[in-house]
């Protein structure tokens, strides 16, 4: 069924809005996946009732594949690549009879194949994208592709170098070696596998016996594989020609970055980071994948009144609203989710990144390069001579930037940015440190955002956890509240690589700069006496707000205890 006819239908049927269906295809264009995929993933529908529209609209028995357990000799009926070029899958057989999920169920051609290849006759059930892709994950054994490419690099000693580990190395000779065909083929599927599990980073590490391969999978490294050491010079050097850095070029640091197009269509990119040390080269590589960025405020992790002050905050005309937390909590998320709320034709709106993550079409996004002299503070001049309205700086680093983004504050701009502090009150004192006056602190700061980020229980094996309501209690939550919470986490299941973990959302701390924290500024207090204070005018802190999560069964005591500190 064509997208636009299917949108059209789920309107007719009243099962989305108009509006969810132009926010699905604004998504779909974005990572080219499929309509019915981008409304389950903004949350439109569910996956069942999806596939069963699906089934009254071709007129065949839906199937949902996370429901049913084949027989691997029934798997292998079909094989992979079969499997991804017709999207069908076989899940049941009876006598004569295979049964085949299909996400087209009026491929006749794919059918024929399938009846031919099988020499079964075929019962066509329907199923959505998502859930075939799901299939494929857990039913096919891709790891084995990993672990092929790994034998077919062992059985060809002979034919790959050892590079010389001294400076003087040839650039030929490690052209030559990332030129193999089983090393290219090899850190293809590093590539592709870490985009599959989900990863947001990849780690190629080298030690003095060993090389290995690690995944960052929500917020936690997991080692994947060990190749022989002496692939580790031909693998930097593949990657080095893929994101165009100088191969010959082993002692500095460099970045680039890799754009790489995968099934469907969708784009995936890398940013590349080299970083010579004690026994060659490492190399880290951040998953930039926009179909995965959710600008959608409402399913951060804003708890009701934290969302309301902070949307109250984005939309005043002036001053500043600042996000602080460590690498990797999120924060550009929340800005990009804040500028994608405030992109409207009558705004004006500029960035200054290092780097510029995601593109976000109506913003102009300027990408700093410090070693030319384009730093926060030189972009932050410009774009008060190019008549913004909004303003995002990507960091504030240093007092120049610090001084000109408050000016701006100050002049009628709103001011985005991210700065590195432990909560939202010590903010101040970081400013103050910075040699920025408490005045001007004072009046520019409109509110302060302090986040984390939290693994989720994965919702498949989610089962509930013996947690002593004392433990809560240590924690700092309310003890009435604590008897009647009922804690969960996830046992382990394929879904979730049996991590119990699946997916993270944000904890987040608000901190509105009202009439009461300025006066303690101007006072020169201290970051514990303007926590109290704001607690005491309904700041939840980050403690707080894990323990709301932990309540409402989104995330564990452990991940909570990880992630924050007590109060």
């Amino acid at each position: 069924m064509a997208n636009n006819h299917l949108g059209e239908e789920l309107v007719k049927n009243a099962l989305i809005s108009p509006e969810q269906l132009l926010e699905a295809q604004k998504a779909q264009k974005a990572s080219g996946s499929r309509l019915g995929s981008q409304l389950v993933k903004l949350g439109y529908m569910t996956e069942k009732q999806l596939v069963e529209f699906l089934s009254q609209q071709y007129g065949v028995p839906p199937v949902l594949l996370n429901e049913v357990s084949p027989e691997p000799d029934i798997i292998k009926l079909i094989p992979l690549s079969v499997v991804q070029k017709y999207m069908a899958i076989p899940f049941e057989r009876n006598g004569s009879v295979l049964k085949v999920a299909m996400t087209d169920p009026t491929n006749i051609f794919a059918i024929d194949d399938l009846k031919f290849l099988t020499g079964y006759s075929i019962e066509v059930y329907v199923t959505s994208e998502e859930s075939l892709k799901w299939a494929i994950d857990h039913f096919y054994d891709q790891s084995a592709t990993l672990d092929e490419a790994l034998n077919e690099i062992e059985g060809e000693k002979g034919e790959i170098e050892v590079a010389d580990t001294s400076d003087e190395v040839s650039v030929g000779d490690l052209e030559k070696e990332a030129d193999q065909a089983p090393v290219i083929k090899l850190v293809n599927l590093i590539l592709v596998d870490a985009i599959k599990k989900g990863a947001s980073d990849i780690h190629i590490e080298p030690y003095e016996k060993f090389l290995r391969i690690r995944y960052r999978l929500d917020g936690i490294l997991y080692e994947v594989m060990k190749p022989p050491l002496r692939l580790k010079n031909a693998i930097v050097s593949r990657l080095k020609i893929m994101s165009k850095l100088d191969i010959a070029e082993r002692r500095l640091p460099q970045d680039g970055r890799i754009k790489l197009k995968i099934q469907g269509g969708k784009e995936v990119e890398f940013r590349v980071s080299v970083l010579p040390t004690l026994f060659g080269e490492k190399v880290v590589l951040r998953l930039l994948d926009k179909s995965n960025l959710q600008l959608d405020m409402t399913k951060l992790g804003f708890e009701e009144e934290a969302l309301k002050k902070f949307k109250e905050a984005i939309y005043k005309p002036w001053g500043m609203v600042l996000v602080t937390g460590p690498t990797g909590s999120g924060k550009t998320t929340t800005l990009y989710s804040a500028l994608s709320e405030l992109n409207k034709t009558e705004c004006n709106i500029s960035t200054a990144e290092d780097p510029v993550e995601f593109d976000l079409p109506g913003i102009n996004q300027v990408h700093m390069h410090e070693e030319i002299g384009l730093t926060f503070a030189s972009a932050l001049r410009s774009f008060l001579r190019q008549d913004p309205d909004i303003i995002m700086v990507g960091e504030i680093r240093d007092f120049e930037t610090a001084e000109i983004a408050i000016k701006a504050a100050l002049t009628g701009h709103l001011v985005l940015s991210t700065i590195h502090t432990n909560d939202a009150p010590s903010t101040i004192n970081r400013l103050l440190n910075m040699g920025i006056e408490p005045f001007l602190v004072a009046s520019s700061v409109n509110l302060i955002v302090a986040q984390r980020l939290a693994r989720k229980i994965c919702p498949k094996c989610k089962v509930e956890d013996d947690i002593p309501k004392e433990t809560l209690i240590q924690m700092g939550m309310d003890p009435e509240k604590a008897s009647k919470t009922a804690c969960y986490r996830g046992k382990g299941c394929p879904d979730c690589g049996n991590t119990g973990y699946k997916g993270r959302i944000a904890l987040y701390e608000v901190m509105p700069v009202d009439e009461g924290i300025k006066e303690l500024i101007l006072m020169g207090a201290s970051a514990s006496e303007i926590k109290k204070e704001a607690i005491n005018r309904g700041m939840k802190t980050l403690r707080q707000s894990g323990l709301t999560k932990i309540a409402e069964g989104i995330t564990t005591v452990s991940e909570v205890m990880r992630t924050t500190i007590a109060d």
